[in-house]
């Protein structure tokens, strides 16, 4: 699958893992892992990454689009950027551990 993909692509897919509360309950749950991937990322692209990265069988990618919020400062107002979050699902098996502090 990374074959199609060159590999400087794919190391810039991937921005950070999400750890949060909801993730940690997710990964446990249903085996999947939350990472922030760039905007223009699409769902083979995220797979060849997490595979080629993590050393890992990925199952499926769902992919969420986040839109930035309104802020305002006083009279002045402004907007976060909009960003993309990928559910990976990984196969049966297959782990990412990343709150490990080796």
């Amino acid at each position: 699958m990374s074959a199609q993909f060159k590999e400087e692509r794919l190391l810039n897919v991937i921005e950070a893992p999400l750890i949060s509360e909801k993730s940690t309950f997710v990964a446990d749950k249903n085996e999947q892992v939350i990472f922030k991937v760039a905007p223009d990322a699409t769902k083979p692209e995220i797979k060849a990454a997490v595979e080629l990265l993590f050393k890992v069988q990925v199952e499926s990618v769902q992919v969420v689009n986040i839109k930035g919020k309104v802020k305002r400062s006083g009279r002045f107002i402004g907007k976060r950027k909009d960003w993309k979050k990928a559910y990976v699902c990984l196969k049966p098996g297959q782990e990412i551990n990343l709150v490990a502090g080796e």
